[in-house]
């Protein structure tokens, strides 16, 4: 198999390009000039013949040392699973009714979608997420990292800080109100210039962007098991009846382990889970405040709970409940 272009010891922007224009693997650049490189990547003809001499290079000395090795299968009985799927944390939303319904918060290891219409809250959660996959591990977070790949425009730095700076306050109580020595060490550490120097950010103007981008995110997925995918709303006719569903259709319905919809009714937000391997189909409501993803307060005053998530009302249909 040759080696994909990649993972070449190349500076970022040069992967881009080469990906862009068709460079798929080392293959590629066989038998290709520096001249006709350089025109092709809009570069300097240097700059094309470093490129062509370190693809060869690499290339050429992973071939004289590769030896035929055919890899082990390795196999899981279903309780190493188990205890897997347990061993693994999941990303809170701080709106605890979602993480409820959800079974503690957004799962690693598995692709999330999330469907909505425009405005309903689907960028604010996302950088919700981005924001709490950041969370200290002594305060029940996985103290990761995020890429956020956009292709609208729609981050907004401003809303990040927002959100960062109220997890980063959220913590800070948690770690002045109890006596564990973990918690106030790390609050050393977690602030907001940490939180956001740990996000990773990708503007992806068009298709070839957007493919090129993510062949090169292919080694970080590897290690980072955590995606969720934002998908639109479209309208769709027929029998009489108009109805919104998942823009990207039936067949990309399949692709994703869990579904979620966020979606109005009158004022209110409400997020619909209607896909998950574990969890049942549920509604819960859910607002979106400066601080960021929040329960929806009871409007009764007596009353100091959160709206639960055993509401009634209607949810939209999917396509995968379409002619049912």
């Amino acid at each position: 198999m040759q080696r994909d272009v990649g993972s070449f010891p190349l500076p970022p922007g040069l992967k881009v390009k080469l990906i862009g224009s068709g460079f798929q693997t080392a293959e590629d650049l066989s038998g290709v000039r520096a001249t006709e490189l350089s025109k092709e990547l809009g570069i300097s003809r240097e700059e094309a013949l470093e490129v062509l001499q370190i693809v060869r290079r690499e290339n050429s000395a992973e071939e004289s040392q590769r030896s035929i090795v055919l890899p082990s299968v390795r196999k899981y009985t279903a309780l190493e699973l188990l205890e897997q799927e347990q061993a693994q944390g999941s990303i809170i939303t701080f709106c605890s009714a979602l993480d409820e319904i959800l079974g503690g918060g957004v799962p690693i290891a598995k692709i999330m979608e999330i469907c909505g219409a425009p405005g309903v809250g689907k960028t604010q959660l996302s950088i919700q997420l981005v924001v709490d996959a950041q969370i200290p591990e002594c305060f029940g977070g996985l103290d990761g990292e995020s890429v956020y790949i956009d292709t609208e425009g729609s981050f907004i730095v401003d809303r990040v800080v927002d959100v960062a700076r109220a997890a980063v306050h959220h913590c800070h109580l948690i770690a002045e109100s109890g006596q564990d020595e973990a918690q106030r060490k790390a609050m050393q550490t977690f602030s907001v210039s940490g939180i956001l120097s740990h996000i990773y950010y990708f503007r992806c103007h068009g298709y070839v962007e957007l493919l090129a981008q993510a062949h090169l995110l292919a080694d970080f997925l590897a290690e980072h098991r955590k995606v969720v995918l934002i998908n639109q709303m479209t309208t769709r006719f027929g029998q009489g009846r108009s109805s919104l569903v998942p823009a990207l259709g039936e067949s990309w319905g399949h692709a994703a382990t869990i579904r979620l919809i966020l979606h109005w009714e009158g004022k209110l937000r409400f997020a619909s889970l209607y896909k998950s391997p574990s969890q049942k189909e549920a509604t819960v409501p859910y607002q979106i405040t400066s601080l960021g993803f929040r329960d929806v307060q009871s409007s009764d005053p007596t009353s100091t709970s959160s709206v639960n998530g055993n509401n009634p009302r209607k949810r939209p249909r999917t396509e995968d409940q379409e002619g049912q």
